[in-house]
């Protein structure tokens, strides 16, 4: 199996760290769009067939596997069927949630969710919000889907206004996605996650594949961490949504299928002499 090579100098220097030192190496993964096909239902989500042998085989030859994703750590555990890959770890909620050899870590919800929580049902109605407009409600973080809505990117942009009013009255902040815009605490996102995970691991070189612009930060996290010498690569797995993140990235698969065979070749590199 031919593992890619990346477009972009530092790309090509991250995975040649990756692959001389794996015991040392962080790999770092989406949930949604990359390890799991986006669905109309998030709640109907599930990795790809592949993902699990793939996350099994890679998991022994690193020094970790990571998912970072803004679902709560159990759910995506869960949907994932990620408790049978050994020594994977899940930070959920942006890194406020922790998954790791079967136990859940969970902090209380953060100030200003509860009054955002009682105050959607209300702004939503008065924004005229479209029938199919859904609140997916993940305890320490709302998010308000449009995707099921008949014109969803309408839909987005007559909301957007009305939560981020929300937000700034709340203290939070909104993050966009595909067809969803997500009200969270500030100063939670993947880049600080992956970055904290990294230094409790001692890592000293990061590959980190996501989808979407949640993922951005965690792309900024791998750019800071080469400039502080731990060489990094960035993996984007393609969409016609999302193509920010396909031109910030060094490799760019295809999907969760690219993903699950990026995983499966570079394991297959380890193993081999």
């Amino acid at each position: 199996m031919t593992l890619l090579e990346p477009r972009t100098a530092a790309g090509r220097e991250g995975l040649a760290a990756i692959r001389a030192n794996p015991r040392h190496a962080v790999i770092g993964l989406d949930f949604d769009g990359t390890l799991a096909p986006i669905v109309a239902d998030p709640e109907a989500a599930r990795a790809h067939l592949g993902a699990v042998p793939a996350l099994r085989g890679l998991a022994p030859l690193v020094d970790s596997v990571v998912v970072v994703t803004g679902r709560p750590a159990g759910t995506a555990v869960a949907y994932g069927g990620f408790a049978s890959v050994p020594g994977l770890v899940v930070l959920g909620q942006y890194g406020l949630e922790r998954w790791e050899a079967g136990r859940l870590r969970i902090p209380p919800p953060p100030p200003g969710i509860e009054r955002a929580r009682s105050s959607l049902p209300d702004l939503l109605a008065r924004a005229g919000a479209p029938e199919g407009v859904w609140v997916e409600d993940k305890g320490s973080a709302l998010a308000v889907h449009t995707r099921r809505t008949s014109d969803p990117e309408g839909a987005l942009a007559s909301i957007r206004g009305p939560l981020a009013e929300l937000a700034e009255h709340a203290g939070l902040v909104v993050q966009p996605g595909r067809m969803v815009l997500e009200l969270r605490p500030p100063g939670t996102d993947k880049g600080g996650a992956l970055r904290a995970f990294l230094r409790e691991r001692a890592g000293r070189a990061v590959l980190f594949a996501g989808d979407d612009l949640g993922d951005l930060p965690a792309f900024d996290a791998v750019d800071a961490l080469r400039g502080a010498g731990v060489p990094g690569v960035t993996v984007c797995a393609g969409s016609t949504e999302v193509t920010g993140l396909a031109e910030r990235a060094d490799l760019v698969v295809d999907g969760p299928e690219g993903v699950v065979t990026l995983l499966e070749a570079l394991a297959e590199s380890l193993r081999t002499p």
